[in-house]
């Protein structure tokens, strides 16, 4: 009985042996497949690694150009001004400078030059400089323009009447220079004469300080009395200054006639021998048209007069007007 069942423990066993043999080998295979799917995990595992690292360094590198790109649109901001790269005519506010096109026109440059950064900062000083865009400068510069072009035009036509005016000046100081000397010679003749009547005798003449500018020229009296040298004014005594005076008037109303002539006692210092030649020139003047008002308390001056009015105080001690025509003065009213 231990016989038979040690032999079918023997078949059993040998069958299992049979069975474990092939699941042996497919158990070997497993193994060289797991070690081998082992060594290919390890392998995608550092080439995952390596691209999240790649990715990790490439958001990093993204991150600094985006840095690096607003760096600069804010510096092209702060040289420019309002810049847009991409240009809209509907935007209201100020004009932007549009840069599309703009950079498929600038140069290629392939080396930077030395002085570049010192330009840059030069060029970046200039714009501050020049403050914000006017948009306005345009139509300011029309403006300006043409006011500019009519005060050129006024400023001509002021030159050109300047330049009239200069000459009509010219020709009008002419024309006074050569009128002043042809009075001043046709006075200083009836001075002499006037001078010789009053002085009974003697000569006089007058002379012009500056004889090349007649409009700012002084007169210089010389007199030469009876008897005497020829000497200024200031050595003459006080009638005959007023006699030479007088005589000066008279060459003037001589020469050029006025309807009046009020003489405020001017013969008070005179004698009666030269108050008698003054009245004589008075008639003589006053009927060649000019009327005298003489202001005198000589009475040969008076009885020379045609009409006297007189000042007088009344009895109520009220100052009165008195008139007398000596034409209409009777005899009888003398006596």
């Amino acid at each position: 009985l231990l016989i038979e069942e040690e032999k079918t423990i023997k078949e059993s066993l040998g069958h299992l042996i049979e069975r474990i043999d092939p699941a042996e080998e497919e158990l070997q295979k497993l193994e060289a497949g797991y070690s081998f799917s082992q060594d290919d995990l390890g392998s995608t595992q550092k080439t995952v690694s390596k691209a999240e690292r790649n990715a990790t360094q490439a958001q990093t590198n993204l991150s600094r150009q985006r840095d690096s790109l607003r760096s600069l649109r804010e510096k092209i901001e702060e040289d420019f001004g309002l810049v847009a790269f991409t240009f809209e005519k509907e935007v209201s506010g100020q004009e932007t400078i549009p840069f599309e096109g703009l950079v498929k026109q600038l140069p290629v440059v392939t080396e930077l030059p030395k002085n570049l950064n010192e330009d840059i900062r030069r060029n970046r000083a200039l714009m501050k400089r020049l403050g914000a865009i006017n948009p306005e400068a345009k139509k300011e510069y029309d403006e300006v323009f043409q006011r500019d072009e009519f005060l050129t035009q006024q400023l001509e036509d002021l030159t050109a009447a300047e330049q009239d005016l200069r000459e009509i000046i010219k020709e009008l100081n002419e024309l006074m220079r050569k009128a002043f000397k042809k009075t001043f010679d046709e006075v200083a003749v009836e001075f002499e004469r006037y001078f010789t009547h009053l002085f009974g005798g003697g000569t006089a003449r007058l002379s012009m300080t500056d004889e090349e500018n007649p409009a700012e020229t002084g007169i210089d009296i010389h007199a030469k009395l009876p008897g005497r040298r020829e000497q200024g004014l200031n050595l003459l005594s006080g009638g005959e200054r007023s006699l030479t005076a007088v005589a000066l008037v008279f060459s003037l109303l001589k020469v050029s006639p006025t309807p009046f002539c009020v003489l405020d006692e001017v013969d008070a210092m005179l004698d009666e021998s030269n108050v008698g030649r003054f009245c004589d020139l008075l008639k003589e003047l006053g009927g060649s048209g000019t009327q005298f008002i003489v202001i005198t308390h000589n009475r040969r001056t008076i009885q020379a007069s045609d009409v006297i009015f007189g000042v007088t105080k009344g009895i109520d001690s009220v100052s009165q007007l008195v008139s007398l025509k000596l034409d209409e003065v009777s005899e009888d009213m003398v006596r």
